[in-house]
């Protein structure tokens, strides 16, 4: 039997399971904790701690500072360029020509990837605007995460090729400038795109510096972590911050099915907002 390299006991996993749900509204369940154990422990090696009791005492100390490391070492950002592409489709179909009807007067779009992870997917959408919406619109995608490396990397806009399987060539080629010499093997977003987008790290549970009257909103594979109550809060945030008629776009494990009742299924895990009865 191979011996751990940390000491991790039961109830280890509890106060990091309780920091996790108090901090992020993530709900960690046992199947985790080999997860737990394994992102920590290089956390643990850097900072030449001896056991998880020992860097839990750590958070404790450091707060907020260290919190950020751990979310970022056990939340899972694994995502590509247009995945679930019916959505990308849908958006740029349907969402967006009614939108340029609506807005006509204002020329104005907001789109917002909550839980946006490395920008595939706010630089998905950004695709889709660029291709519908006229050039002198004021059309915007805020992009956050909880991650503040992921946010990182999505600003950077460098990415691997592979990222981009799936997608059609011309559009490769419209929007991506493929790396050479030592970036062989990688490709970068056009700036026109990263114009699209502001980036910036947020934290669902807390308070949120986003705009009001935001037309689309994308939250695609975050609320998996989150236990019921914690989704039916956010799941009514994101209605009182969308316009009337303002669509959400939820992952395609997801339900809002007796989770929030402000949504109407469209179909294939896209909801618009119902509107509030005049008074």
């Amino acid at each position: 039997m191979n011996e751990r390299e940390f000491d991790f006991q039961e109830k280890d996993f509890q106060r990091i399971k309780n920091i996790v749900y108090d901090f992020a509204g993530i709900d960690l369940n046992d199947s985790k904790k080999n997860l737990v154990y394994n992102r920590l422990s290089k956390r643990i090696r850097f900072l030449n701690l001896s056991s998880f009791s020992s860097y839990i005492d750590y958070v404790d100390k450091m707060g907020e500072d260290e919190f950020v490391h751990l979310i970022n070492a056990i939340t899972t950002n694994l995502t590509f360029f247009f995945r679930e592409n019916h959505h990308f489709e849908y958006l740029g179909n349907k969402v967006i020509p009614e939108l340029l009807k609506k807005n006509a007067g204002r020329k104005r779009i907001r789109i917002w990837s909550a839980g946006c992870s490395t920008g595939e997917e706010p630089y998905s959408i950004a695709v889709v605007i660029k291709e519908t919406v006229p050039a002198d619109w004021d059309a915007k995608v805020i992009a956050t995460d909880l991650d503040s490396n992921v946010v990182q990397t999505g600003m950077r806009g460098v990415y691997d090729i592979d990222r981009l399987k799936g997608v059609p060539e011309a559009r490769k080629k419209r929007w991506f400038l493929k790396g050479t010499g030592a970036n062989t093997g990688k490709v970068k977003v056009k700036p026109e795109l990263q114009k699209v987008i502001q980036f910036g790290q947020l934290n669902l549970m807390q308070d949120w510096p986003i705009e009001e009257g935001i037309d689309v909103i994308f939250c695609r594979n975050v609320v998996i972590y989150f236990d019921k109550p914690t989704q039916t809060k956010l799941f009514n945030r994101y209605a009182d911050k969308l316009v009337d008629d303002g669509h959400l776009f939820i992952g395609h494990s997801e339900s809002l099915y007796k989770i929030c009742d402000r949504f109407e299924l469209l179909g294939q895990t896209i909801y618009k907002k119902i509107n509030a009865p005049s008074a």
